[in-house]
């Protein structure tokens, strides 16, 4: 196949050739210019590329094959359009396809490629990496002592990740720090359990959503309902803290799924591509068992994509008060488009924008009210405490390895535990206490 492929190109080059001899013979002599690189065709184009494979499988110090070269091209060409689109061999394509089902392992943490590094976007709650101490904005200078800047993103990702009890050695460089940290991480079966809620105060709920996977809204739902069975002997769900806080995205799906059981109308969000055509405006439906009670979001620098698409969301319909740090900033939509040979690629199509039209992207959302995290004074002797704020959140509670999404029965007071550590979930919950009467001001009642 490879010698049809140089055969052809030979022939047609000939070919060219020889007709650029025909015309030079009936005219004045003169040198022709080569292509400007804006005007370069198809085939221009991609007798380069023959002569770059030709050269290098020629010339280069070692051997190489021509499949390993042709997979490195494609990774570069796609790395070069922006930090989130790749391609995947056959096995990285099937590692991706078990980041949104099931249960993958690893060390628990969403990257991207921000200015040429490799940053640390959220480290997933109760994952190895978060018990570690990795923390948003933290950059992976090495993995096992190669520096991750030789690497592509879905490489880094497949080196980080492997199987359960390995250890991984991470050269980490702190948002806070001036002097890398090396950092070894023993690697661990990374459960998708998406939903955890905690009662606050009477028919009060801090509800968690750590990723956005395949179950989210069915955890979400079934958590809403053991909430309301709670909180009847009080008279019902009386306000929820939604928090999205270090919540690093996932399913576009599963983000309208959310959105839509705080909604009974309006748009959720939209997406454009590069014409009309590929416009798509998703809609909240109007369902019997959508959540009425008040509502506040709690978000930071380490929510980003599909928590961008709830805050965003519940902000511009007017639904919730969304509460703390602007949020990551990640307003751009990834197809997955597999291959015929079982490989994949992920590729942005469009971007993301919120019901009024705002677009996500390199913007997140800002907060309607700011409340800067500020770490305990405290720590806790079994549990250190993290150095950057967005890393404190839930730092000190139990892991929770049951597969339900409701509260294990042990930590039953945790979410009141937390409320003496955590300043922005103390400010949510006098919020969501005062906004019945802030909504009765305002409509002059």
């Amino acid at each position: 196949m490879n010698m049809f492929i140089r055969s052809v190109l030979l022939v047609l080059l000939l070919s060219s050739l020889g007709c650029a001899a025909q015309a030079a013979s009936s005219a004045a002599p003169t040198k022709k210019e080569p292509p400007k690189e804006e005007n370069m065709s198809k085939f221009d184009a991609a007798r380069r590329f023959s002569q770059v494979l030709d050269i290098v499988q020629k010339k280069y110090v070692k051997d190489v094959t021509q499949i390993e070269l042709i997979n490195a091209a494609v990774k570069g060409m796609l790395q070069g359009l922006d930090p989130h689109s790749s391609f995947m061999t056959a096995d990285e394509y099937k590692e991706m396809q078990e980041q949104t089902s099931g249960e993958f392992q690893g060390i628990g943490i969403e990257i991207s490629v921000e200015n040429g590094q490799v940053v640390v976007v959220s480290p997933i709650e109760d994952t190895p990496a978060f018990r570690a101490g990795l923390q948003p904005g933290d950059v992976i200078l090495t993995i096992d002592g190669q520096p991750t800047q030789e690497l592509s993103l879905q490489e880094v990702v497949s080196r980080i990740r492997g199987p359960k009890g390995s250890e991984v050695e991470l050269g980490i460089l702190h948002s806070d720090a001036k002097t890398p940290q090396t950092v070894r991480i023993t690697r661990d079966a990374i459960p998708m359990i998406s939903v955890k809620s905690s009662p606050l105060d009477d028919g009060y709920f801090w509800i968690r959503l750590t990723r956005f996977n395949e179950r989210t809204s069915e955890e979400l739902e079934t958590a809403l309902k053991q909430a309301a069975k709670d909180a009847a002997p009080s008279g019902g769900i009386r306000g929820i803290i939604l928090d999205l806080r270090n919540n690093p995205g996932g399913l576009l799906d599963e983000a309208v799924k959310v959105s839509d059981i705080f909604l009974k109308s309006g748009d959720i969000v939209s997406i454009k591509g590069r014409d009309d055509s590929s416009r798509h405006v998703y809609a909240a439906k109007n369902e019997p068992d959508d959540v009425e009670a008040p509502l506040v979001v709690l978000i930071n620098a380490g929510s980003a994509s599909a928590s961008e698409i709830v805050a965003g969301a519940l902000r511009d319909q007017k639904r919730a008060l969304i509460l703390g740090e602007r949020s990551f900033g990640k307003g751009s939509v990834q197809n997955i488009m597999p291959l015929a040979d079982g490989s994949g690629l992920k590729l942005t199509v469009a971007l993301y924008y919120t019901p009024n039209g705002s677009s996500i992207q390199a913007e997140g959302i800002v907060p309607d009210v700011e409340v800067v995290f500020e770490p305990p004074k405290t720590e806790d002797k079994e549990t250190p405490r993290l150095t950057l704020r967005e890393q404190d959140l839930n730092r000190h509670l139990e892991n929770n390895k049951d597969k339900k999404p409701t509260k294990p029965k042990d930590t039953k007071d945790e979410g009141k535990e937390q409320l003496s550590r955590d300043n922005q979930l103390r400010m949510g919950l006098q919020m969501v206490k005062t906004l019945p009467k802030i909504q009765e001001i305002k409509s002059g009642k």
